[in-house]
């Protein structure tokens, strides 16, 4: 089966990147096709920094390759390298209704967000996310729950342009994970982990042992003690639960028998040790990769040239079926 799923290179990635969708990359591409891509054309729709893109994109590359990507197994290339992915995305909006797009969650969160930056490449995202996938004939694509309404447009965009043109597009399934699929904010349980937020509100995968520590003994928790998982009534231990069980692959329920009896702080140092040392490779990969960036240059620009084979290969039939050649 082809896999495909995508990150933005927008710096300080964090536990919720990870655990929402790159941990199951690793078990993923033992047995598929797998073709990850690093969103640079993404990441313009929202504010950045034009002289830290790059230096991103390596952070970002250091990231799949320290969590397990290997490179021999799976396809790693950055997005813009590969002009059918814009391509596709510009002939896809031709056939997506404007009342898909309007009612996207994520272009709402982020027109709050950025009232200044609200741009057509926003709203026309889900396209471009589209595009991405559909590319590569993908299959499945493992994403985080704020992405699955984006992967059900490619699913309605697949179908449509197979109705109307002849079918050349699977519809892509979503493979969410069981537990975690969102990880929240650390100051504010109710809202997911992001970046954009309070550095406090999230820990990166580069974060110093200092600072995770500091970021979870103040994390929010809730009224009482009792160390219970219940995401209505107790949101903020409940979010620390889930971390836990996720880095240990303890159930929350081995937790709360594993925690009984004693308080918040106890457990908050407990998650505050497991996190060190499950991200001290994290640490120590990105420290080697620094000193290496031709041989994440090349790893890169490998992966470019396999993923221009499909796309050209896929373009090729979708300019004949819409009648461009």
């Amino acid at each position: 089966m082809r896999i495909f799923s995508g990150i933005r290179p927008t710096g300080g990635l964090h536990i919720g990147n990870y655990l929402g969708a790159i941990k199951q990359w690793i078990a993923l591409q033992e047995k598929n096709e797998c073709v990850f891509c690093i969103v640079d054309l993404h990441a313009i729709t929202t504010p950045y920094e034009p002289k830290e893109l790059q230096k991103n994109i390596l952070e970002a590359t250091a990231i799949y390759l320290a969590a397990g990507i290997d490179p021999e197994k799976s396809i790693i290339f950055v997005q813009s390298e590969v002009k059918e992915h814009a391509e596709l995305a510009w002939l896809l909006g031709t056939i997506t209704p404007m009342g898909e797009l309007s009612r996207m969650t994520q272009f709402k969160e982020k027109s709050k967000q950025h009232k200044d930056y609200i741009n057509a490449g926003l709203f026309n995202y889900p396209v471009l996310m589209a595009a991405d996938i559909l590319l590569y004939k993908s299959q499945a694509v493992p994403v985080g729950k704020d992405q699955e309404q984006h992967v059900e447009l490619a699913r309605t965009i697949a179908k449509k342009f197979n109705l109307n043109f002849g079918k050349i597009f699977p519809e892509p399934e979503t493979i969410l994970p069981k537990v975690g699929a969102k990880i929240m904010s650390l100051t504010d349980p109710k809202k997911k982990m992001s970046k954009s937020d309070d550095p406090k509100s999230c820990i990166s995968l580069f974060d110093s042992p200092e600072d995770i520590q500091k970021k979870i003994m103040s994390a929010e928790t809730d009224s009482g003690k009792e160390i219970i998982y219940n995401v209505t009534k107790k949101p903020g231990i409940s979010n620390l639960l889930t971390i836990y069980s996720l880095l240990t692959d303890k159930s929350t329920q081995e937790l709360e028998k594993q925690f009984k009896g004693k308080g918040y702080g106890d457990f908050k140092k407990a998650l505050a040790k497991v996190l060190i040392d499950y991200l001290e490779p994290f640490r120590r990969k990105q420290k080697e990769l620094q000193t290496r960036d031709v041989y994440v240059k090349d790893i890169l620009n490998k992966g470019a040239s396999r993923a221009r084979i499909i796309a050209q290969s896929t373009m090729q039939e979708v300019r004949e079926k819409m009648g461009l050649i």
